[in-house]
C-alpha cells in the first residue's frame, strides 16, 4: 500500500514538473512575440517601412511558434486561438505592403490583439503599457513609459497617453 500511495505522488510530482515546464515554455515564447512586437512598433514610430516588413514576418514566426498547451485556462486557450489567427492576418498583410499608412492600418488589428492577449495573460516578464492616441483612437503595447507612437511616427512621435500599465508577472 505504501509503495502505490508512493508511487502515486511520484507521479503527482513529475506531472506538476512537466505542467510547469509547459507554463515557462508558453511565456517565454509569448515574451519573445512580444519583443517581436515592439520591435515592428519601433519601426513603424520611426516610419521606417521596410523594416517594418522584415519584422512583420519575425513576428508572424514568433507568434506560430507559441506552444498550445500551458494555458492556465481553456478560455485563455481560446484567447490565444481567436487572437493569434487575427494577428497572423494582418502580419501577413502588413508583410507584402511597402507604404507606412497600409502597414499602419494593418498594424491596428495587430496591437488590438497584443493588448488584449498581454492583458488577459498577463505573463509579460516586464512591465508593458498600454497607450493610446486620442487623435486616431489607436491602442498600442509600448516596452518604455514614454509615448513613442506608431500610427503617426514623426508626425506625432510622442502623441498620446498612458491609459494602463501591465505588470510583470
Amino acid at each position: 500500500m505504501k509503495r502505490i500511495i508512493l508511487s502515486i505522488a511520484l507521479l503527482a510530482i513529475s506531472f506538476m514538473q512537466y505542467a510547469g515546464a509547459q507554463d515557462k515554455t508558453l511565456a517565454l515564447s509569448f515574451n519573445k512575440s512580444l519583443g517581436s512586437y515592439y520591435n515592428l512598433k519601433n519601426a513603424l514610430a520611426k516610419d521606417n517601412a521596410e523594416a517594418a516588413q522584415k519584422l512583420a514576418s519575425v513576428l508572424q514566426a514568433d507568434i506560430k511558434a507559441v506552444p498550445h498547451k500551458g494555458f492556465a485556462t481553456n478560455a485563455q486557450h481560446e484567447l490565444w486561438m481567436q487572437q493569434s489567427s487575427q494577428m497572423q492576418q494582418k502580419l501577413t498583410e502588413l508583410s507584402t505592403q511597402s507604404d507606412l499608412d497600409s502597414q499602419r492600418k494593418s498594424f491596428k488589428e495587430i496591437s488590438n490583439a497584443m493588448v488584449t492577449m498581454a492583458t488577459e495573460l498577463k505573463i509579460n516578464d516586464k512591465k508593458a503599457y498600454v497607450q493610446y492616441c486620442p487623435m486616431g483612437k489607436y491602442t498600442w503595447l509600448n516596452e518604455v513609459k514614454e509615448v513613442q507612437n506608431p500610427f503617426y511616427g514623426s508626425k506625432m512621435y510622442d502623441c498620446g497617453e498612458v491609459k494602463a500599465t501591465i505588470s510583470k508577472r
